[in-house]
């Protein structure tokens, strides 16, 4: 069963060099801001499961818990909003710092911008929190899905008013389709993946994403996280979250930051087995549960970041992903429940099996987990998709699925 666990570690003592500053403390503070001038805003919970910690062996564990973020069930809108008020800013002139959500949606800077469509690929996630910021700002969004998409998913954007559909192209090519009829028609694409030449939006919705790390920070007080534990899909987030705990501490109290990506889309974890300087893709349809991490090209800002701080990076199959789903939404003890969607419990679910299983001990060595780690993970995600969130966690999930 474990032969589909795959892990490559980096050495901690090789030259760092790539700049983190964009996705920094300072910058968070701004972002931060920005985010805080929305309605709806507040600090989403950080739970600190004792009862678990003690269960697996280690000394504490800490799950942020995106599900309650803007009404959105997921960490997405944290991106959208920014992205989209970077490039308001920008049209304008203007610094994002003086250009809060009332400014934003006031007379003055709709007359002075007139129509925008925004448009972009998801599978589900970030295409809900572009169609939340345009329709809280006044705008019209278009969104494009993969095949194989929720329709949960799909009429949860619908309903913030955007023009979205499932299309018949697997997630990296629904991106080049979002991206040609940009182009054709004049539309802002507002994407969480760069590649050369489009890098701009894509790292201010990085920097958006910094602003979970600010909140943790102030919630974790004087406490710091031995480990931590990210998902990536492209890597846009586990990029400006590495980038941002890396600005934060000292580089020799870094904590050490694991990547855990599906196995049926892994392409972080096989541009970082191939060392060879080059990304490495995975085409086809990528068929894993966890959707929200099935991309086959990495973001090639959040891939500069891990490449020079991140320290390890697996590949795990989706039964993990499963396990963390139910071990999130059956606490032990007085443990706060937390309710996961795949891509947000895979991080737990990986954690969980590693501590568990003996014939795992390889990985807890290499990761160096023991009864002194102290474990920072991000659930991502809620129950984004309820149908298939109550099949995993009632009836379970093989692990040959």
């Amino acid at each position: 069963m474990n032969e589909c666990i795959k892990s490559v570690q980096y050495n901690r003592d090789k030259k760092e060099e790539y700049s983190v500053e964009q996705f920094g403390i300072e910058n968070a503070k701004k972002v931060n801001a920005f985010h805080k001038s929305f309605p709806g805003y507040s600090v989403t919970p950080l739970a600190e499961l004792n009862e678990l910690s003690k269960y697996l062996g280690v000394k504490n564990i800490y799950v942020k818990d995106e599900s309650y973020r803007f009404g959105l069930n997921a960490f997405k809108g944290l991106g959208g909003s920014y992205c989209v008020g970077k490039y308001i800013a920008n049209k304008l002139g203007m610094d994002i710092a003086d250009l809060s959500y009332e400014k934003m949606t006031s007379d003055e800077i709709k007359n002075r911008l007139g129509e925008i469509t925004f448009v972009t690929a998801t599978d589900g996630n970030h295409g809900r929190g572009i169609a939340w910021t345009a329709n809280r700002l006044g705008y019209k969004s278009v969104v494009y899905m993969p095949k194989g998409s929720s329709i949960e998913r799909l009429n949860n954007i619908k309903a913030l008013g955007a023009d979205a559909s499932i299309t018949d192209l697997n997630y990296d090519d629904t991106v080049r389709l979002a991206n040609a009829n940009a182009e054709k028609y004049g539309w802002v694409l507002v994407q969480d993946t760069a590649w050369e030449g489009y890098e701009s939006i894509p790292g201010w919705i990085m920097e958006g994403y910094t602003t979970m790390g600010y909140e943790i920070i102030e919630q974790l007080k004087d406490e710091n996280p031995t480990h931590i534990f990210l998902q990536a899909g492209v890597g846009a987030m586990a990029g400006a979250i590495t980038g941002f705990f890396t600005d934060y501490y000292a580089k020799q109290d870094r904590p050490i930051i694991t990547i855990v990506e599906p196995n049926k889309a892994d392409c972080i974890f096989k541009t970082a087995e191939a060392k060879d300087g080059s990304l490495h893709m995975v085409t086809g349809d990528m068929d894993t549960i966890m959707a929200g991490l099935a991309c086959g090209e990495p973001c090639t800002i959040g891939w500069n970041v891990l490449n020079e701080y991140a320290d390890n990076f697996v590949s795990i199959p989706d039964y993990i992903a499963a396990k963390g789903m139910r071990v999130l939404g059956n606490p032990l003890a007085d443990d706060k429940k937390v309710i996961s969607g795949e891509s947000g419990a895979v991080t737990l679910g990986f954690i969980a099996e590693v501590m568990q299983n003996q014939s795992l001990s390889y990985l807890r060595e290499q990761l160096k987990l023991d009864r002194d780690s102290k474990i920072l993970c991000i659930s991502t995600e809620g129950d984004t998709d309820k149908e298939n969130y109550t099949r995993i966690v009632w009836d379970g999930l093989h692990p040959s699925y």
